[in-house]
């Protein structure tokens, strides 16, 4: 018992501390690094057979940085006097133009040569605001600052087999298949199922190729989302990735945690989440399935709480700049654990996509149209008017028509 107590208390205290000491341990070191790769040309280096270039050029040639802005205007035909997406995280500010996103990064990659790898990023915007906490449960201290940490990681190829990857810190999700930013996705607004699943995660993963065709990771995280502190416990998870042919891959990742103050067992939440991409020269395919479960701690009994949403992504280059994408989906949150109300979703999103990259930067400019159809004891979205003074109204039905401008800089 006093061994346990001991694990628990220590591992509260990394999580309270491990991210700012990261971060400041970045940033001690990063302008060092930046500043000596800049010193050297710009142009990409590699090794040639004959091992005429440096291995001085080949470090140099893994740092990356960039920045990203996101303006969008979205029309909600049901004019919500509060210009907001009813259950939504993203995109969820309406009829006004709305910051979504911006966001300054540097990364180092790590490689045979130069084993250690980093990231560091910081963002803001509207999309930044509510993406990383669990519904209901107490949220990290400083989460209104942490928020705008984008990434704080660091990262070692160890020389083991085909090379074991450990990464520690703040790191992307190994869960899901639409990112939190928008210019990485084929649609503009995000599915319901990557709304409520994590964008990022803040822990420890390992990532080892077994083969050239499939990958293994295990994870072990702070919480289903990184902002939210519903108890001292850890989560556990993994992932496979196999590329079943050059065109088909399949993923799945699973997920068990304590995602509440009590811990028990059989309080857990346990999530799954699958996906199959099929990419073509022109077109990608992608479908994703989604179930999760929890049993919820309560005064009287401990009803289990149930979801589950499923998409298909259909995108088509058409020609040159021009490209156009579907999106149909469904999302059931039955006791409302997930989206914090009881409701059974349908919705279709079909974006059309403009884009023009000059030299390091890369401009999209993309026209979507989505209709969402919530039923259920507690479904529905935002209008105009209030049913009562203080009560807003509710549609079951909502219109969206949106233009985003995206702009990214990446360096090579």
């Amino acid at each position: 018992m006093i061994y346990a107590k001991t694990i628990n208390h220590c591992y509260t205290w990394c999580v309270r501390i491990s991210l700012p000491l990261i971060v400041v341990e970045l940033f001690a070191t990063v302008p060092i690094c930046l500043a000596q790769h800049l010193s050297q040309p710009s142009e990409e280096h590699t090794i040639s057979v004959a091992g005429s270039s440096s291995s001085m050029d080949s470090i140099a040639s893994d740092w990356h940085y960039g920045g990203y802005v996101d303006v969008g205007y979205v029309g909600n035909f049901n004019s919500p006097d509060n210009h907001l997406w009813r259950s939504r995280a993203t995109a969820a500010h309406h009829n006004e133009l709305s910051p979504n996103m911006g966001l300054a990064y540097v990364r180092k990659d790590a490689s045979a040569l130069s084993r250690w790898g980093m990231e560091l990023g910081f963002q803001g915007g509207r999309d930044s605001e509510e993406f990383a906490f669990l519904v209901g449960e107490r949220r990290v201290d400083g989460s209104d600052v942490l928020r705008h940490v984008h990434r704080a990681n660091v990262s070692y190829l160890a020389p083991v087999g085909k090379g074991l990857t450990i990464t520690t810190g703040l790191f992307n999700s190994l869960m899901g298949y639409e990112s939190l930013y928008a210019k990485d996705n084929a649609n503009y607004t995000r599915s319901w199922i990557a709304d409520n699943t994590p964008y990022m995660m803040f822990g420890v993963h390992a990532q080892y190729p077994v083969s050239n065709d499939l990958t293994v990771s295990a994870f072990i995280v702070n919480s289903y989302y990184h902002l939210a502190h519903p108890n001292d416990l850890p989560s556990y998870g993994g992932r496979w990735i196999w590329k079943a042919t050059p065109r088909l891959t399949l993923t799945q990742t699973l997920y068990g945690g304590p995602d509440q103050a009590q811990t028990s067992l059989e309080f857990w939440r346990l999530y799954g989440n699958q996906i199959v991409e099929w990419k073509g020269n022109d077109v990608t395919v992608a479908a994703s399935f989604d179930v999760g479960t929890e049993a919820i701690a309560g005064p009287i009994g401990s009803p289990r709480a149930f979801v589950m949403g499923g998409n298909m992504v259909v995108r088509w280059q058409i020609n040159g700049p021009w490209a156009v994408a579907v999106r149909p989906e469904f999302y059931w949150d039955r006791n409302g654990r997930w989206t914090g109300a009881e409701q059974f979703v349908k919705a279709i999103t079909s974006t059309v996509d403009y884009e023009f990259p000059y030299k390091w930067t890369n401009t999209i400019v993309r026209v979507e149209h989505r209709f969402d159809d919530s039923t259920g004891v507690e479904g529905g979205f935002f209008k105009n008017g209030e049913i009562r003074p203080g009560v807003v109204g509710v549609s079951p039905g909502q219109h969206l028509l949106l233009l985003g401008v995206l702009v990214s800089f990446d360096s090579p």
